[in-house]
């Protein structure tokens, strides 16, 4: 059984993730089914595509084990995003349950969020010992601002659909009964307009919102980030939450 299903409905591609066992988790061939379905081509009808999960949470992020996280995981999970992010036509995510770490991020990086507006999003990394890299920091920075990416990145703590409705981060928020609904809605409206006057005007968003990525040096904080996943409390942080209990961390 694949990780993913892909559909296609007249003018609109659904992209579903099927690991609902795991709360949709993603492993390794998870990843790369998303990488290879956001870097092909849209078909020649299509418009807009939703991408959405099966159960009760939309997606818990990078599969975790008690060895710890591999900093070059969550290099290439960029890889992921940007395929997402830079997908010709409008992704639209559909967001019925709990969106945490990697899968906050992957709401995030789609160019519309809907969400249930008790759904929680959450960034726990600094829970757990590990941390964004540059790249997923500038996207929570580009959505929320640097107030909001504070308290998801540094408390950690779940906030609302609804209140990130409030905050201008989340386009659309619906009882969760009335999601599908509501994405139908949104879909059919971006579905009437004119497919290479949406492409161009996602590229140009996208490339005005990453123009300070080429003259900013980072390399010192990549290091960082490096050093932080190969610490002593990343391994003890993911290793608790696996385990279910609280982390003993010492800073090393």
């Amino acid at each position: 059984m694949s990780l993913i299903r892909i559909e296609t409905h007249g003018q609109v591609r659904t992209v579903t993730l099927e690991r609902p066992e795991k709360r949709n988790a993603i492993n390794p061939e998870m990843m790369d089914l998303l990488i290879e379905a956001f870097q092909a081509a849209p078909g020649p009808d299509e418009r807009v595509t939703v991408l959405r999960s099966v159960g009760p949470v939309f997606c818990s992020g990078l599969q975790l084990s008690t060895s710890g996280v591999d900093a070059n995981e969550a290099i290439r999970i960029e890889e992921m995003f940007s395929a997402v992010q830079n997908y010709p036509c409008p992704v639209v995510a559909q967001v019925q349950g709990a969106a945490i770490a990697g899968g906050c991020e992957l709401a995030l990086h789609c160019d519309f969020i809907v969400a249930a507006d008790d759904a929680p999003f959450a960034m726990p990394l600094a829970q757990i010992g590990v941390s964004t890299t540059w790249f997923l920091t500038k996207k929570l920075i580009e959505a929320g601002g640097p107030t909001v990416t504070r308290e998801f990145l540094l408390l950690g703590d779940p906030l609302s659909g609804e209140r990130l409705h409030q905050l201008g981060i989340v386009t659309r928020v619906a009882n969760v009964d009335d999601l599908d609904a509501a994405v139908a809605k949104l879909t059919s409206r971006l579905a009437k307009n004119a497919p290479m006057s949406m492409y161009t005007m996602k590229r140009l968003i996208n490339r005005h919102a990453s123009l300070y990525l080429d003259v900013v040096t980072h390399e010192d904080l990549d290091v960082e980030v490096a050093d932080v996943y190969a610490s002593e409390d990343a391994v003890e942080g993911v290793a608790a939450r696996v385990e279910k209990r609280s982390p003993t961390f010492k800073g090393v």
